[in-house]
């Protein structure tokens, strides 16, 4: 039971990395900042060590935390220093 689930994580996160791929080509990319990285690492181990439920289950709770604080400091970064292509003034 705890291998099906594990596989179905991982082949979850390769199809959304795969379209995050394939559709961010089309627009301008942004750098994963060490925070995002920090909370994808976070949630990759949280998905691994799902045996132990306690310390997988906060461990995805910690990556989820970062990644949310992770895209507060970007919007609040956008707001503050909009890009100078942009049509906003």
């Amino acid at each position: 039971m705890h291998t099906t689930y594990i596989a179905i994580s991982i082949i979850a996160l390769v199809i959304v990395a795969l379209l995050v791929y394939f559709v961010g080509r089309k627009g301008k990319g942004s750098k994963l900042t060490p925070l995002a990285g920090l909370a994808f690492g976070l949630i990759l181990a949280g998905l691994f060590f799902g045996a132990n439920r306690w310390f997988g289950y906060a461990l995805l709770g910690a990556g989820v935390v970062l990644a949310v604080i992770d895209m507060i400091n970007r919007s609040k970064l956008k707001k503050n220093h909009p890009d100078p292509g942009s049509d906003q003034k």
